[in-house]
């Protein structure tokens, strides 16, 4: 018999200006088929907490709102879905004070000129945004997808939408700890590291708590094999929606500050940097979304 569902809509506000169209565009080259849907509208996720299947839908409301559509039925549970779309879609950003702040700043003007609504796009969960990112690691986005895609066909669980219709969502941790990984291309050393971050998981070895500081997510999650500084750092500012998470060893963030095109020492960027605290992550996606 189909689940009796429970659907709900909410207004998320946010203090304005919003970009809600760059963040779509945003997740849908990275949306994951069969789990998260994107159109020109609005963002569309699948979703499983305690083996109960929802879904959620964003849109852009009215009067400086987000409409979030839910159907779970634990309508208990609406708060807490609530409060991972808030992160996700970044509607608590003081975004005042962060330009008034990045406007003084020489290698972030233009940017708020250009973005003012810029946010910072987060994740669902902690996990699933974890793999994600080292199975992006020095691929393209579109592969990444492709990667992803089928690890949620070979390895996630099938369960029931709230359409009636059978669908796989991303695995849980149990499942990827001692997957082959390599059965869907992932190289050996990839495979590994995703082994290792799933039974850390599963056994409490590393927390996925949201709310835990930045220095100690680093600190646990770099103990991991797999997971070097620019990807915790990465994962912190994406799936945590930490404001000064910074992963600055990337390349295309040490050359956009340099003055000849040439990427800049480390040393110099973290100079340079600490007039971005404490909101690091936001200057990261401005400068990426600018370079060329």
């Amino acid at each position: 018999m189909p689940r009796k569902p429970t659907k709900k809509t909410y207004r998320l506000r946010y203090q304005p200006p919003y970009d809600f169209a760059a963040l779509l565009a945003f997740f849908g080259k990275r949306a994951i088929p069969s789990v998260e849907r994107i159109d020109e509208k609005g963002y569309e996720r699948d979703f499983a907490l305690d083996d109960q299947v929802g879904r959620l839908r964003v849109e852009q409301g009215s009067r400086d709102a987000l409409k979030l559509a839910i159907d779970f039925p634990d309508v208990a549970r609406h708060k807490e879905i609530v409060s991972h779309v808030r992160r996700m879609f970044d509607t608590d950003a003081d975004i005042a004070t962060i330009n008034s702040h990045f406007a003084k700043q020489r290698h972030l003007k233009k940017c708020i000129r250009l973005n003012p609504g810029q946010r910072l796009p987060g994740g669902w969960d902690v996990f699933e945004f974890a793999i994600r990112a080292v199975l992006g690691q020095q691929i393209s986005v579109a592969a990444a997808r492709t990667f992803t895609q089928r690890l949620v066909e070979r390895f996630g669980k099938t369960v029931i939408d709230v359409d009636g219709n059978p669908i796989n969502l991303f695995p849980e941790p149990a499942a990827l700890a001692d997957a082959d990984l390599t059965t869907i291309g992932v190289v050996r050393a990839r495979a590994a590291a995703i082994n290792g971050i799933a039974r850390a998981v599963r056994d409490g070895l590393v927390s996925t708590d949201r709310n835990q500081p930045l220095d100690d997510f680093v600190a646990s999650w770099t103990q991991l094999q797999g997971i070097g500084d620019w990807t915790a750092h990465y994962i912190a500012m994406r799936a945590l929606s930490h404001s000064n998470a910074f992963p600055a060893a990337d390349l295309v963030l040490r050359r956009a500050v340099a003055r000849d095109g040439k990427p800049v020492p480390l040393r110099e960027l973290y100079a340079i940097a600490e007039a971005w605290q404490p909101w690091r992550a936001y200057a990261v996606l401005h400068l990426w979304r600018v370079a060329p």
